[in-house]
């Protein structure tokens, strides 16, 4: 498949958008430890640069969940790869995912952690695309609402790659011919 990648949103906005995020999650817990289960590995980035701008004290764990394989649409089967490392039974956690498309993915780690005791779980994502969800799930902390569109760049990928573009990005398809 022939593509290119357009700058959807770039990294300056980005940047702006997580010191705001950042702000946010610090005034609405004062004075708590936050503990943030980053899903890999779309999240990485996002997560890194989230943390590092937060000036409480925080606890950091991962989870490896898949449900789109190597393509472009979500599976709807969804697979837990790698479980958090620590007990979270009457913690507050927050779930930090790159983007959030059908839902699906999100609603079983969300409904897992509170199977495990959790006493609270909130949702961080750098973007949502509102119109592709499956399940009624929603984020208390969006960075990003975009349109139907598949994207990569800043830890979203395509079969693994673009992963590291410092911005997201709308892959457009071409046509042979158009080369």
């Amino acid at each position: 498949m022939e593509y290119s990648i357009e700058v959807m949103i770039s990294k300056e906005r980005i940047e702006k958008k997580i010191k705001e995020l950042a702000a946010q999650i610090e005034r609405d817990h004062k004075g708590k430890e936050l503990i943030f289960i980053g899903l890999l590995k779309g999240s990485v980035i996002f997560m890194c640069d989230l943390i590092k701008e937060i000036k409480l004290p925080i606890f950091i764990d991962f989870m490896s969940v898949s449900s789109y394989g190597s393509g472009t649409k979500t599976t709807g089967i969804v697979k837990i790869l790698k479980d958090i490392d620590f007990d979270v039974k009457d913690k507050e956690l927050f779930i930090v995912e790159d983007i959030i498309d059908s839902g699906l993915t999100l609603k079983y780690v969300k409904d897992f952690l509170f199977a495990k005791g959790a006493a609270k779980v909130h949702i961080c994502t750098l973007l949502d695309k509102p119109q592709r969800r499956k399940v009624d799930i929603k984020s208390d902390y969006v960075g990003f609402e975009i349109p139907d569109e598949f994207v990569v760049g800043y830890g979203l990928d395509y079969a693994q790659k673009h992963r590291n573009l410092p911005y997201v990005g709308k892959v457009v398809l071409r046509m042979k011919n158009e080369l």
